[in-house]
Protein backbone atom coordinates (compact mmCIF):
# COMPACT_ATOMS: atom_id res chain seq x y z
CA UNK A 1 0.00 0.00 0.00
CA UNK A 2 1.35 3.37 -1.13
CA UNK A 3 1.29 5.75 2.52
CA UNK A 4 2.64 8.63 2.88
CA UNK A 5 3.98 11.34 6.35
CA UNK A 6 5.43 14.05 7.81
CA UNK A 7 9.30 14.58 9.45
CA UNK A 8 8.66 16.94 12.30
CA UNK A 9 10.34 16.55 15.57
CA UNK A 10 8.35 16.37 18.96
CA UNK A 11 10.32 20.24 20.02
CA UNK A 12 9.01 21.65 16.90
CA UNK A 13 5.65 21.75 18.58
CA UNK A 14 4.37 25.27 19.80
CA UNK A 15 3.56 25.44 23.70
CA UNK A 16 4.01 28.34 26.13
CA UNK A 17 6.91 26.87 27.32
CA UNK A 18 9.98 27.16 24.87
CA UNK A 19 10.18 23.16 23.61
CA UNK A 20 7.45 21.58 22.07
CA UNK A 21 5.94 18.62 24.55
CA UNK A 22 4.04 15.51 24.72
CA UNK A 23 1.15 18.04 25.81
CA UNK A 24 -2.32 19.45 23.97
CA UNK A 25 0.06 20.58 20.77
CA UNK A 26 1.15 16.97 20.08
CA UNK A 27 -2.95 15.59 20.47
CA UNK A 28 -3.78 18.57 17.76
CA UNK A 29 -1.17 17.67 15.37
CA UNK A 30 -2.01 14.06 15.45
CA UNK A 31 -5.61 15.87 14.75
CA UNK A 32 -4.37 17.82 12.24
CA UNK A 33 -2.30 15.33 9.90
CA UNK A 34 -5.30 12.43 10.34
CA UNK A 35 -7.41 15.25 9.13
CA UNK A 36 -4.82 15.21 6.17
CA UNK A 37 -4.80 11.80 5.23
CA UNK A 38 -1.13 11.24 6.78
CA UNK A 39 -0.56 7.66 8.04
CA UNK A 40 3.04 8.07 9.36
CA UNK A 41 4.92 10.64 12.32
CA UNK A 42 8.18 10.62 12.05
CA UNK A 43 10.33 12.21 14.94
CA UNK A 44 14.02 12.18 15.68
CA UNK A 45 16.07 10.43 18.68
CA UNK A 46 13.64 11.26 22.30
CA UNK A 47 16.17 11.15 24.64
CA UNK A 48 17.93 13.57 26.39
CA UNK A 49 19.93 16.11 24.75
CA UNK A 50 23.40 16.50 25.50
CA UNK A 51 26.32 17.75 23.97
CA UNK A 52 25.36 20.62 20.94
CA UNK A 53 21.93 19.93 22.22
CA UNK A 54 21.45 17.30 19.34
CA UNK A 55 19.17 14.41 19.84
CA UNK A 56 21.95 12.17 18.37
CA UNK A 57 24.23 12.85 21.22
CA UNK A 58 22.04 11.54 24.20
CA UNK A 59 23.14 10.94 27.89
CA UNK A 60 20.69 7.81 27.29
CA UNK A 61 19.44 5.22 25.07
CA UNK A 62 16.80 4.52 27.50
CA UNK A 63 15.52 7.16 28.74
CA UNK A 64 13.10 10.11 27.53
CA UNK A 65 13.64 13.63 27.40
CA UNK A 66 12.80 15.41 30.43
CA UNK A 67 11.55 18.69 28.16
CA UNK A 68 9.24 17.08 26.69
CA UNK A 69 7.25 16.32 29.89
CA UNK A 70 4.27 18.59 29.53
CA UNK A 71 3.71 21.06 31.94
CA UNK A 72 0.47 21.77 32.05
CA UNK A 73 -0.17 18.07 32.68
CA UNK A 74 1.85 18.75 35.59
CA UNK A 75 -0.65 21.25 36.86
CA UNK A 76 -3.55 19.32 36.23
CA UNK A 77 -2.43 16.99 38.53
CA UNK A 78 -1.43 19.62 41.37
CA UNK A 79 2.17 18.90 40.64
CA UNK A 80 3.21 21.86 40.34
CA UNK A 81 1.73 25.87 40.74
CA UNK A 82 -0.17 27.46 37.67
CA UNK A 83 1.37 30.34 38.40
CA UNK A 84 4.45 30.33 39.30
CA UNK A 85 4.93 28.07 35.48
CA UNK A 86 3.08 30.88 33.80
CA UNK A 87 5.18 33.68 35.27
CA UNK A 88 8.69 31.87 34.64
CA UNK A 89 10.37 33.77 31.15
CA UNK A 90 10.83 30.83 28.85
CA UNK A 91 11.34 32.45 25.99
CA UNK A 92 9.22 34.01 23.15
CA UNK A 93 6.39 31.37 22.92
CA UNK A 94 6.31 31.50 19.30
CA UNK A 95 10.49 31.63 18.97
CA UNK A 96 13.06 29.27 18.35
CA UNK A 97 14.11 26.48 21.12
CA UNK A 98 16.59 28.39 24.19
CA UNK A 99 18.62 25.95 25.07
CA UNK A 100 20.38 27.57 27.68
CA UNK A 101 17.58 29.15 29.10
CA UNK A 102 15.49 25.75 28.78
CA UNK A 103 18.17 24.16 31.26
CA UNK A 104 18.22 26.69 33.77
CA UNK A 105 14.44 27.09 33.83
CA UNK A 106 12.91 24.08 32.98
CA UNK A 107 14.75 21.43 35.57
CA UNK A 108 14.19 23.21 38.65
CA UNK A 109 10.83 23.32 38.06
CA UNK A 110 10.61 19.65 37.41
CA UNK A 111 12.24 19.26 40.83
CA UNK A 112 9.72 20.90 42.58
CA UNK A 113 7.14 18.74 41.10
CA UNK A 114 8.97 15.70 41.98
CA UNK A 115 8.78 16.97 45.50
CA UNK A 116 5.33 17.28 45.57
CA UNK A 117 4.71 13.88 43.78
CA UNK A 118 6.93 12.33 46.63
CA UNK A 119 4.08 13.63 49.22
CA UNK A 120 1.65 11.53 47.00
CA UNK A 121 4.06 8.03 48.05
CA UNK A 122 4.00 9.15 51.76
CA UNK A 123 1.04 7.26 53.84
CA UNK A 124 1.07 9.73 56.43
CA UNK A 125 0.78 12.68 54.19
CA UNK A 126 -3.04 13.99 53.78
CA UNK A 127 -2.19 13.79 49.74
CA UNK A 128 -1.62 10.16 49.57
CA UNK A 129 -2.50 8.06 46.93
CA UNK A 130 -2.38 4.67 46.19
CA UNK A 131 -2.93 4.20 42.97
CA UNK A 132 -0.21 6.14 41.82
CA UNK A 133 2.28 4.63 44.15
CA UNK A 134 1.20 1.62 42.79
CA UNK A 135 1.46 2.96 39.20
CA UNK A 136 5.06 4.33 40.19
CA UNK A 137 6.56 1.12 41.73
CA UNK A 138 5.09 -0.83 39.01
CA UNK A 139 7.28 1.73 36.32
CA UNK A 140 10.76 1.12 38.51
CA UNK A 141 10.15 -2.64 38.58
CA UNK A 142 9.27 -2.74 34.98
CA UNK A 143 12.57 -0.34 33.82
CA UNK A 144 14.66 -1.55 36.54
CA UNK A 145 17.25 -2.14 34.27
CA UNK A 146 18.31 0.87 33.08
CA UNK A 147 15.88 3.99 34.72
CA UNK A 148 18.24 3.12 38.34
CA UNK A 149 21.56 3.90 36.78
CA UNK A 150 20.61 6.84 34.24
CA UNK A 151 19.32 8.65 37.55
CA UNK A 152 22.36 7.70 39.52
CA UNK A 153 24.49 9.09 36.38
CA UNK A 154 22.32 12.19 36.05
CA UNK A 155 22.54 12.69 39.92
CA UNK A 156 26.53 12.51 39.40
CA UNK A 157 26.33 15.07 36.73
CA UNK A 158 24.88 17.51 38.60
CA UNK A 159 27.19 16.60 41.56
CA UNK A 160 29.95 17.64 39.44
CA UNK A 161 28.32 20.80 37.71
CA UNK A 162 27.83 18.79 34.51
CA UNK A 163 31.46 17.33 34.35
CA UNK A 164 31.45 14.41 31.87
CA UNK A 165 31.76 10.99 33.61
CA UNK A 166 35.40 10.47 32.79
CA UNK A 167 35.92 13.29 34.28
CA UNK A 168 34.90 12.56 37.24
CA UNK A 169 37.15 10.60 40.60
CA UNK A 170 38.56 7.61 39.54
CA UNK A 171 36.75 5.58 41.54
CA UNK A 172 33.38 6.54 40.60
CA UNK A 173 34.25 6.82 36.84
CA UNK A 174 35.44 3.52 37.40
CA UNK A 175 32.70 2.55 39.53
CA UNK A 176 33.94 0.48 42.15
CA UNK A 177 31.02 -0.56 44.33
CA UNK A 178 32.12 0.87 47.30
CA UNK A 179 32.02 4.57 45.67
CA UNK A 180 28.63 3.80 44.06
CA UNK A 181 26.74 2.57 47.28
CA UNK A 182 28.50 6.21 48.74
CA UNK A 183 27.10 8.11 45.93
CA UNK A 184 23.25 6.58 46.05
CA UNK A 185 23.09 7.03 50.01
CA UNK A 186 24.53 10.53 49.58
CA UNK A 187 22.12 11.91 46.37
CA UNK A 188 19.27 9.53 47.15
CA UNK A 189 16.77 12.15 46.93
CA UNK A 190 18.24 13.44 43.13
CA UNK A 191 18.57 9.83 42.25
CA UNK A 192 14.63 9.23 43.19
CA UNK A 193 13.63 12.65 40.98
CA UNK A 194 15.31 11.71 38.23
CA UNK A 195 13.31 8.16 38.34
CA UNK A 196 10.39 10.41 38.57
CA UNK A 197 10.38 12.78 36.20
CA UNK A 198 11.12 9.58 33.77
CA UNK A 199 7.84 8.21 35.13
CA UNK A 200 6.35 11.53 34.26
CA UNK A 201 7.77 11.16 30.39
CA UNK A 202 6.36 7.56 30.40
CA UNK A 203 3.10 8.29 31.32
CA UNK A 204 2.51 10.99 29.27
CA UNK A 205 4.17 9.23 26.40
CA UNK A 206 2.06 5.93 26.70
CA UNK A 207 -1.04 8.62 26.58
CA UNK A 208 0.34 10.20 23.54
CA UNK A 209 0.85 6.84 21.31
CA UNK A 210 -2.48 5.25 22.24
CA UNK A 211 -4.39 8.68 20.86
CA UNK A 212 -2.19 8.73 17.61
CA UNK A 213 -3.02 4.95 17.48
CA UNK A 214 -6.16 6.19 18.08
CA UNK A 215 -6.10 8.15 14.38
CA UNK A 216 -4.54 5.40 12.69
CA UNK A 217 -1.00 7.02 12.61
CA UNK A 218 1.63 4.93 12.93
CA UNK A 219 4.80 6.44 14.85
CA UNK A 220 8.43 6.69 13.26
CA UNK A 221 11.32 6.83 15.44
CA UNK A 222 15.36 7.18 15.22
CA UNK A 223 18.19 5.42 16.67
CA UNK A 224 21.56 6.64 16.15
CA UNK A 225 24.09 3.94 14.93
CA UNK A 226 26.47 5.47 18.06
CA UNK A 227 26.11 6.55 21.43
CA UNK A 228 27.34 9.12 23.30
CA UNK A 229 30.99 9.10 24.63
CA UNK A 230 29.90 11.03 27.92
CA UNK A 231 26.57 8.54 28.31
CA UNK A 232 25.16 6.08 31.18
CA UNK A 233 25.85 3.16 29.11
CA UNK A 234 29.56 3.43 27.57
CA UNK A 235 30.18 4.61 31.85
CA UNK A 236 27.79 1.44 32.57
CA UNK A 237 29.51 -1.09 30.22
CA UNK A 238 33.18 0.44 28.90
CA UNK A 239 33.99 -3.07 27.59
CA UNK A 240 31.34 -3.15 24.91
CA UNK A 241 33.15 0.43 23.71
CA UNK A 242 36.87 0.92 22.09
CA UNK A 243 38.32 2.13 24.94
CA UNK A 244 41.50 1.84 27.23
CA UNK A 245 42.33 0.69 30.92
CA UNK A 246 42.02 4.65 31.18
CA UNK A 247 38.53 4.51 29.59
CA UNK A 248 39.50 6.83 27.15
CA UNK A 249 39.32 6.85 23.44
CA UNK A 250 41.01 4.14 21.49
CA UNK A 251 38.88 4.66 18.48
CA UNK A 252 36.48 7.30 17.83
CA UNK A 253 33.28 7.23 14.69
CA UNK A 254 33.34 9.46 11.90
CA UNK A 255 33.96 9.52 8.56
CA UNK A 256 36.79 10.48 5.73
CA UNK A 257 37.35 13.42 3.86
CA UNK A 258 35.35 14.12 0.84
CA UNK A 259 34.70 16.82 -1.66
CA UNK A 260 32.70 18.88 0.98
CA UNK A 261 35.46 18.33 3.90
CA UNK A 262 39.20 17.85 3.35
CA UNK A 263 39.78 17.40 6.64
CA UNK A 264 36.76 14.14 6.99
CA UNK A 265 34.16 14.57 9.90
CA UNK A 266 35.07 13.81 13.74
CA UNK A 267 32.14 12.67 15.51
CA UNK A 268 34.09 11.97 19.02
CA UNK A 269 31.30 8.54 19.57
CA UNK A 270 33.14 5.69 20.64
CA UNK A 271 33.28 2.63 18.33
CA UNK A 272 31.67 -0.54 19.05
CA UNK A 273 33.83 -3.39 20.56
CA UNK A 274 32.22 -5.54 17.76
CA UNK A 275 33.71 -8.38 18.87
CA UNK A 276 32.19 -8.15 22.48
CA UNK A 277 29.29 -7.67 21.82
CA UNK A 278 29.06 -10.94 19.65
CA UNK A 279 30.18 -12.96 22.38
CA UNK A 280 26.31 -12.36 24.03
CA UNK A 281 24.47 -12.66 20.20
CA UNK A 282 24.38 -8.73 20.46
CA UNK A 283 22.10 -8.54 23.32
CA UNK A 284 23.16 -5.23 24.06
CA UNK A 285 21.58 -4.08 20.93
CA UNK A 286 18.80 -6.29 21.63
CA UNK A 287 18.17 -4.35 24.78
CA UNK A 288 18.17 -1.13 23.22
CA UNK A 289 15.93 -1.74 20.50
CA UNK A 290 13.77 -3.36 21.96
CA UNK A 291 12.97 -0.86 24.21
CA UNK A 292 12.86 1.78 20.92
CA UNK A 293 10.42 -0.98 19.77
CA UNK A 294 8.28 -0.61 22.89
CA UNK A 295 7.80 3.25 21.97
CA UNK A 296 7.34 3.17 18.25
CA UNK A 297 5.47 1.78 15.68
CA UNK A 298 8.84 1.46 12.97
CA UNK A 299 12.28 2.70 13.42
CA UNK A 300 14.88 4.78 11.26
CA UNK A 301 18.37 2.69 11.97
CA UNK A 302 20.95 5.86 11.69
CA UNK A 303 24.28 5.52 9.59
CA UNK A 304 23.10 2.06 8.52
CA UNK A 305 25.98 1.53 6.49
CA UNK A 306 28.51 1.52 9.44
CA UNK A 307 26.82 -2.08 10.15
CA UNK A 308 28.41 -3.46 7.07
CA UNK A 309 32.46 -1.65 7.29
CA UNK A 310 32.68 1.64 9.35
CA UNK A 311 35.02 4.29 9.63
CA UNK A 312 37.53 4.33 12.36
CA UNK A 313 39.59 7.20 13.69
CA UNK A 314 42.45 7.10 16.57
CA UNK A 315 40.95 8.65 19.78
CA UNK A 316 43.69 11.39 20.26
CA UNK A 317 43.44 12.36 16.55
CA UNK A 318 42.56 16.28 15.60
CA UNK A 319 40.96 15.12 12.62
CA UNK A 320 39.45 12.52 10.53
CA UNK A 321 41.97 12.34 7.65
CA UNK A 322 43.85 9.25 8.80
CA UNK A 323 41.21 6.56 9.75
CA UNK A 324 40.55 3.32 8.09
CA UNK A 325 37.74 1.07 7.10
CA UNK A 326 36.84 -1.97 9.35
CA UNK A 327 34.58 -4.78 8.69
CA UNK A 328 31.32 -4.53 10.96
CA UNK A 329 28.83 -7.53 12.20
CA UNK A 330 27.13 -7.68 8.99
CA UNK A 331 23.99 -9.53 8.28
CA UNK A 332 24.29 -11.76 11.84
CA UNK A 333 23.39 -8.54 13.90
CA UNK A 334 20.16 -8.33 11.93
CA UNK A 335 19.60 -12.09 11.26
CA UNK A 336 19.56 -11.53 15.43
CA UNK A 337 17.11 -9.07 15.85
CA UNK A 338 14.81 -11.29 13.68
CA UNK A 339 14.84 -14.08 16.01
CA UNK A 340 14.79 -11.93 19.08
CA UNK A 341 12.57 -9.38 17.93
CA UNK A 342 10.62 -10.98 15.25
CA UNK A 343 9.51 -8.90 12.46
CA UNK A 344 9.73 -5.45 12.90
CA UNK A 345 9.57 -2.69 10.72
CA UNK A 346 13.07 -0.73 10.03
CA UNK A 347 14.60 2.17 7.20
CA UNK A 348 17.67 1.82 6.59
CA UNK A 349 19.26 4.88 6.25
CA UNK A 350 21.46 4.08 2.82
CA UNK A 351 22.36 7.57 2.17
CA UNK A 352 25.82 8.34 1.34
CA UNK A 353 29.13 7.12 -0.40
CA UNK A 354 27.64 3.04 -0.88
CA UNK A 355 29.95 0.23 -1.85
CA UNK A 356 28.77 -2.85 -2.77
CA UNK A 357 29.01 -4.48 0.51
CA UNK A 358 26.66 -1.52 1.91
CA UNK A 359 24.01 -2.63 -1.05
CA UNK A 360 24.34 -6.42 -0.94
CA UNK A 361 23.59 -5.86 3.30
CA UNK A 362 20.17 -3.38 2.45
CA UNK A 363 19.62 -6.11 0.14
CA UNK A 364 20.06 -9.04 2.33
CA UNK A 365 17.82 -7.22 5.14
CA UNK A 366 14.75 -6.51 2.99
CA UNK A 367 15.03 -3.12 4.73
CA UNK A 368 13.54 0.26 3.15
CA UNK A 369 16.22 2.61 1.71
CA UNK A 370 15.94 6.01 1.71
CA UNK A 371 16.31 7.85 -1.09
CA UNK A 372 16.22 12.13 -1.02
CA UNK A 373 15.36 14.09 -3.94
CA UNK A 374 17.84 17.07 -3.00
CA UNK A 375 20.54 14.49 -4.32
CA UNK A 376 18.77 13.62 -7.27
CA UNK A 377 19.84 16.15 -10.00
CA UNK A 378 23.23 17.20 -9.84
CA UNK A 379 23.55 14.85 -13.00
CA UNK A 380 22.20 15.34 -17.10
CA UNK A 381 22.62 11.98 -18.20
CA UNK A 382 19.71 10.71 -15.63
CA UNK A 383 21.95 8.41 -14.05
CA UNK A 384 21.44 9.78 -10.37
CA UNK A 385 20.47 6.88 -8.38
CA UNK A 386 18.51 9.14 -6.26
CA UNK A 387 15.82 10.36 -9.77
CA UNK A 388 12.70 8.55 -9.37
CA UNK A 389 13.10 6.53 -12.62
CA UNK A 390 15.73 5.08 -10.99
CA UNK A 391 14.58 3.29 -8.41
CA UNK A 392 11.79 0.75 -6.94
CA UNK A 393 8.73 0.15 -4.41
CA UNK A 394 10.99 -0.63 -1.67
CA UNK A 395 11.99 2.97 -0.73
CA UNK A 396 11.13 5.97 1.41
CA UNK A 397 11.46 8.84 -0.05
CA UNK A 398 12.16 12.28 1.66
CA UNK A 399 12.14 15.99 -0.28
CA UNK A 400 14.79 16.42 2.58
CA UNK A 401 16.09 15.47 6.16
CA UNK A 402 16.78 17.20 8.93
CA UNK A 403 20.14 17.08 7.95
CA UNK A 404 19.49 19.09 5.05
CA UNK A 405 18.34 22.40 3.46
CA UNK A 406 14.55 23.28 3.53
CA UNK A 407 13.76 22.26 0.42
CA UNK A 408 12.83 25.79 -0.36
CA UNK A 409 16.46 26.97 0.89
CA UNK A 410 17.95 24.60 -1.24
CA UNK A 411 15.92 25.35 -4.38
CA UNK A 412 16.81 29.32 -3.63
CA UNK A 413 20.80 28.24 -3.00
CA UNK A 414 21.90 25.72 -5.59
CA UNK A 415 23.27 26.10 -8.63
CA UNK A 416 21.64 27.26 -12.08
CA UNK A 417 22.09 24.18 -13.47
CA UNK A 418 20.81 22.31 -10.68
CA UNK A 419 17.75 24.11 -9.82
CA UNK A 420 16.68 24.32 -13.74
CA UNK A 421 17.73 20.38 -14.29
CA UNK A 422 15.40 20.23 -11.34
CA UNK A 423 12.65 21.85 -12.42
CA UNK A 424 12.83 20.38 -16.08
CA UNK A 425 12.82 17.03 -14.48
CA UNK A 426 10.04 18.00 -11.80
CA UNK A 427 7.83 20.29 -14.22
CA UNK A 428 7.66 22.68 -11.43
CA UNK A 429 6.36 25.95 -11.91
CA UNK A 430 6.19 29.48 -9.74
CA UNK A 431 2.16 28.75 -10.07
CA UNK A 432 2.50 25.77 -8.26
CA UNK A 433 5.50 26.34 -5.47
CA UNK A 434 8.97 25.76 -6.07
CA UNK A 435 8.83 23.23 -2.56
CA UNK A 436 5.31 21.64 -3.59
CA UNK A 437 6.72 21.03 -7.05
CA UNK A 438 9.37 18.61 -5.33
CA UNK A 439 7.16 17.18 -2.87
CA UNK A 440 4.56 16.37 -5.76
CA UNK A 441 8.38 15.01 -7.24
CA UNK A 442 7.90 12.54 -4.35
CA UNK A 443 4.48 11.79 -3.67
CA UNK A 444 4.69 10.52 -7.68
CA UNK A 445 7.75 8.40 -7.19
CA UNK A 446 6.83 4.39 -6.93
CA UNK A 447 8.48 4.17 -3.07
CA UNK A 448 6.12 3.04 -1.02
CA UNK A 449 6.43 5.46 1.34
CA UNK A 450 6.62 9.49 1.10
CA UNK A 451 7.87 11.60 3.69
CA UNK A 452 8.19 14.97 3.83
CA UNK A 453 9.31 17.50 5.92
CA UNK A 454 6.77 20.30 7.69
CA UNK A 455 8.61 22.84 6.58
CA UNK A 456 8.87 21.64 3.37
CA UNK A 457 4.78 21.58 3.41
CA UNK A 458 4.91 25.22 4.76
CA UNK A 459 7.34 26.36 1.94
CA UNK A 460 9.73 27.82 4.90
CA UNK A 461 13.35 28.72 3.69
CA UNK A 462 16.47 27.99 5.49
CA UNK A 463 15.66 30.02 8.65
CA UNK A 464 13.64 27.21 9.64
CA UNK A 465 16.58 24.27 8.72
CA UNK A 466 16.52 21.72 11.52
CA UNK A 467 20.28 20.84 11.58
CA UNK A 468 23.55 22.13 9.48
CA UNK A 469 25.79 19.04 10.13
CA UNK A 470 29.27 19.12 11.42
CA UNK A 471 28.24 22.66 13.01
CA UNK A 472 27.51 23.56 16.54
CA UNK A 473 24.93 26.25 17.79
CA UNK A 474 21.99 27.33 15.48
CA UNK A 475 20.50 23.51 15.42
CA UNK A 476 17.96 21.69 16.51
CA UNK A 477 15.78 25.11 17.34
CA UNK A 478 13.11 25.41 14.81
CA UNK A 479 9.30 25.85 15.97
CA UNK A 480 6.13 25.80 14.40
CA UNK A 481 3.33 28.37 14.76
CA UNK A 482 0.15 27.33 15.29
CA UNK A 483 -1.45 29.30 13.24
CA UNK A 484 0.20 28.33 9.71
CA UNK A 485 -1.78 24.87 10.69
CA UNK A 486 -4.56 26.42 8.32
CA UNK A 487 -8.06 24.33 6.93
CA UNK A 488 -6.02 25.26 3.43
CA UNK A 489 -2.81 23.42 3.72
CA UNK A 490 -4.47 20.56 5.04
CA UNK A 491 -6.75 20.41 2.40
CA UNK A 492 -3.97 20.63 -0.08
CA UNK A 493 -1.68 18.00 1.62
CA UNK A 494 -5.00 15.96 1.79
CA UNK A 495 -5.75 16.59 -1.80
CA UNK A 496 -2.11 15.69 -2.94
CA UNK A 497 -2.44 12.23 -1.01
CA UNK A 498 -5.42 10.74 -2.61
CA UNK A 499 -4.23 12.40 -5.76
CA UNK A 500 -1.63 10.12 -5.79
CA UNK A 501 -2.92 7.01 -4.16
CA UNK A 502 -0.82 7.73 -1.44
CA UNK A 503 -4.50 7.53 1.13
CA UNK A 504 -7.83 5.93 0.98
CA UNK A 505 -10.27 7.73 0.22
CA UNK A 506 -12.48 8.88 3.70
CA UNK A 507 -15.74 10.47 3.86
CA UNK A 508 -15.90 14.14 5.13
Amino acid sequence: MRSNGVLMHISSLPSNYGIGTLGKAAYDFADYISRARMEYWQILPIGPTSYGDSPYQSFSSYAGNPYFVDLDMLIEQDLLNGDEVRNTYWGDKNDKVDYANMYDKRFPILHKACDNFINLLDPDNEKYDATIKNEYNIFKKENKDWVEDYALFMALKDAHGGKAWFEWEEDIKHRKKTALDEAKGKYAKEIEHYIIIQYFFDKQWNAFREYIKSKDIKLIGDVPIYVAYDSVEVWKEPLLFALNSKLELKEASGCPPDYFNEDGQLWGNPIYNWKRMAEDNYAWWMRRLRRVFDMHDVVRIDHFRGFSSYYSIKGDAENARDGKWIDGPGIKIFNRIKEELGDVKIIAEDLGFLTDDVVKLLKDTGYPGMKVLQFAFDKGDGTNPYMPHNYGTNYVVYTGTHDNETTLGWLQNTSDWIRTNTFAYLGISDHEGWAWGVIRGAHSSVADLSIIQMQDFLEFGNDCRMNTPSTIGGNWEWRIRPETLTDDLNNRIKEMNYRFGRANWKEE
